[in-house]
C-alpha cells in the first residue's frame, strides 16, 4: 500500500474539522495548550478530528508505540527541525528579487531535503519498527530516494553547493576603489565604504545568505563573479529551473504531521518525571472494558505545579453492563471522574497514551457529551430549556455504539420530573447499544434499566470528600451528611455551639 500519511490510512480521510464539542467539557483545550506548547499553533488542528473508523485508530496506536523507540525518535525530531528549517528557507525565498540569488538558496533547500528524507531513512530501517505506519513510509522512502530522479537531483544539487561553497573570493578597499580578486569595480561609494569596510581587507559573508535583499556593493559583486565563473552560475540557473517543483507533498506533510505524536510523547514523558502513569491501552473488544490508576490529565497538571496529590480511581464495564451512574456528595470528585473517563475515550480514539496505570478500551463511533451549563442570559431561556435544547440533538444522533457521558442533567426540575426525564434518557441510549456514566443526585437513576450499575463518591471516615470513586449502592443521605460535617451540624456540635 502506498504511503499517504502518518495519521491516516488514506489521504482523503484526513481533513480539518471544528474542535469537537466535548473539548472543554473533559477539558481537552487545556491539555492540548500545554502539549503544543513550544510546538507551534498550526499543529493543534490535528487533535480537532477523530480518525474515521477503527482501522484508522489502530493505525495511529501502532505508530506510537514505534515512535517511543529511542533511537528512531531522535531522528524523527531531527527530521522535523530539519523539514522546519527547510521550510523556513522555502519562505526567505519568495522575497528574494535576484534570480540567480534565489538559485543559490534553492539549491540548500534541495540538500536539507534530500539530508531528511536520507536520516529518516537510515534510522526506519535500523530500527525495529511494527506499525504499517512506518513500514509504509520506509518502503515509500526506499523507492523515491533510489529514483533516478532524486539520485540526480541530490547529487547535481551536492556537486554545485560543493563547488559554490570551494570558490572564495577577497573584497579588498585600495586608493578609493573596490578590488574583488583581480577585478575592480568602477566608482567609489564613499559612504557605503565608511560604514562597512573600515579596514583595509575584511572578510564578507556570502551574498547568498542571511538577508533577501542585497546591497549595491553585493550586487555588484554578483556581476563580477559572474564573469569569472560562468559556468557555475550558468548550471546554478539551469537547477533552479529544471527543479522548481521537486518536493513530495506526502513528505512535506510529514515534517508538519509528526509533531502530533512527538509533542503528545514529550508532554507524557515530562508528566512520567512527575510522576504521572501512562499506558498504551488494549482495544479488546471480547474483554471486559476498563481502567486502572485512572486520573484527570489537565488537573494533574494543575496540581503538579501546586505539589497537590492527584487521586486515581478504578472503573470496569463487566460484561452486558451499559451505563455508571454516580451519585454522591458535593464536591466529592464526580464530575473529575467523568472527565477523566472521557479523556481516556478521546486518547483512546486519537490513538495515543492514556492517563492510567492500565487499560482495555472497547471502540465506539463517537464521544457524545452533556456537562451542565448556566442558563443563557443572550437567549433569555432557563437552564432546564437550554439542558432540552443541547440533549435534543444528541438523541437524534443517527447511528449506535456510541459513548455518552452526562454530568448533572435536569437539577432545575422538580425531582420526580428530573427521574422520570432521567430514566428516558438513559433506555434511550442504552437502546442505541451505547455505553456511557451519567453523574446525578438522583439515586432512583440506578434502576432505570437491569444494565445499569451504580457508583458512589465516597467520604472518608471523617465525612469528608476523598474524592475516591467505588462501585457501591447510591444512598440518600451521602449529601446530607458532607454538608453536616461541613458546616459542623451535628447534636453534639449544634449543642456546644448554642451552650
Amino acid at each position: 500500500m502506498a504511503f499517504e500519511s502518518i495519521l491516516d490510512l488514506h489521504r482523503s480521510s484526513y481533513k480539518d474539522e471544528l474542535r469537537p464539542s466535548f473539548y472543554v467539557d473533559f477539558n481537552v483545550d487545556q491539555i492540548i495548550d500545554k502539549i503544543c506548547k513550544n510546538w507551534g499553533e498550526n499543529i493543534s488542528s490535528f487533535y480537532y478530528y477523530l480518525p474515521a473508523d477503527k482501522e484508522s485508530e489502530d493505525y495511529r496506536r501502532e505508530v506510537m508505540a514505534d515512535v517511543k523507540i529511542v533511537s528512531l525518535n531522535e531522528v524523527l525530531m531531527s527530521f522535523v527541525r530539519k523539514m522546519k528549517q527547510h521550510q523556513e528557507i522555502i519562505n526567505k525565498k519568495e522575497f528574494v528579487r535576484r534570480d540567480i540569488q534565489k538559485a543559490a538558496w534553492h539549491i540548500s533547500e534541495v540538500m536539507q531535503y534530500g539530508e531528511a528524507l536520507q536520516e529518516l531513512l537510515g534510522a526506519l530501517q535500523e530500527a525495529d519498527i511494527r506499525s504499517q505506519g512506518m513500514i509504509s513510509l520506509k518502503e515509500s522512502l526506499e523507492t523515491y530516494l533510489a529514483s533516478e530522479e532524486f539520485k540526480t537531483m541530490y547529487q547535481t544539487a551536492g556537486e554545485l553547493q560543493q563547488e559554490r561553497n570551494s570558490y572564495h573570493f577577497k573584497v579588498k578597499y585600495s586608493n578609493n576603489q573596490v578590488v574583488v580578486s583581480e577585478g575592480e569595480i568602477a566608482g567609489t561609494y564613499d559612504k557605503f565604504l565608511k560604514d562597512n569596510l573600515t579596514e583595509p581587507e575584511k572578510p564578507m559573508k556570502s551574498p547568498f545568505v542571511e538577508n533577501a535583499d542585497l546591497v549595491s556593493l553585493e550586487m555588484l559583486i554578483i556581476e563580477i563573479l559572474q564573469k569569472k565563473k560562468p559556468e557555475l552560475f550558468k548550471n546554478t540557473l539551469a537547477f533552479y529551473e529544471k527543479y522548481k517543483d521537486y518536493a513530495k507533498e506526502v513528505y512535506l506533510q510529514l515534517g508538519k504531521e509528526l509533531p502530533y505524536y512527538l509533542a503528545f510523547y514529550k508532554y507524557e514523558e515530562k508528566m512520567q518525571k512527575k510522576g504521572f502513569a501512562f499506558t498504551a491501552p488494549t482495544v479488546d473488544e471480547t474483554q471486559d472494558m476498563f481502567a486502572t490508576g485512572l486520573y484527570d490529565l489537565a488537573l494533574a497538571y494543575v496540581n503538579s505545579e501546586e505539589d497537590k496529590e492527584v487521586t486515581t480511581n478504578d472503573v470496569v464495564y463487566h460484561a452486558g453492563e451499559t451505563f455508571i451512574v454516580l451519585t454522591g456528595p458535593n464536591q466529592g470528585g464526580k464530575t473529575t471522574f467523568a472527565r477523566s473517563l472521557g479523556q481516556m475515550m478521546y486518547f483512546t480514539k486519537m490513538g495515543l497514551d492514556v492517563p492510567a496505570m492500565a487499560a482495555n478500551v472497547h471502540y465506539f463511533n463517537k464521544i457524545l457529551t452533556h456537562f451542565t451549563v448556566e442558563e443563557s442570559v443572550e437567549t433569555g431561556r432557563g437552564k432546564l430549556q437550554e439542558e432540552l435544547v443541547r440533549l435534543k440533538p444528541m438523541m437524534n444522533e443517527e447511528g449506535t455504539n456510541d459513548f455518552v457521558i452526562i454530568n448533572e442533567l435536569f437539577t432545575t426540575a422538580a425531582n420526580y420530573d428530573a427521574i422520570i426525564m432521567g430514566q428516558r434518557v438513559l433506555q434511550h441510549f442504552i437502546g442505541q447499544n451505547s455505553k456511557g456514566i451519567y453523574v446525578t443526585h438522583l439515586k432512583e437513576l440506578t434502576e432505570a434499566h437491569e444494565s445499569v450499575v451504580s457508583m458512589r463518591a465516597m467520604l472518608d471516615e471523617q465525612g469528608k470528600q476523598n474524592h475516591k470513586i467505588v462501585r457501591k449502592e447510591a444512598e440518600d443521605i451521602a449529601c446530607a451528611i458532607n454538608q453536616v460535617n461541613k458546616y459542623r451540624l451535628k447534636y453534639e456540635q449544634l449543642k456546644e455551639r448554642l451552650s
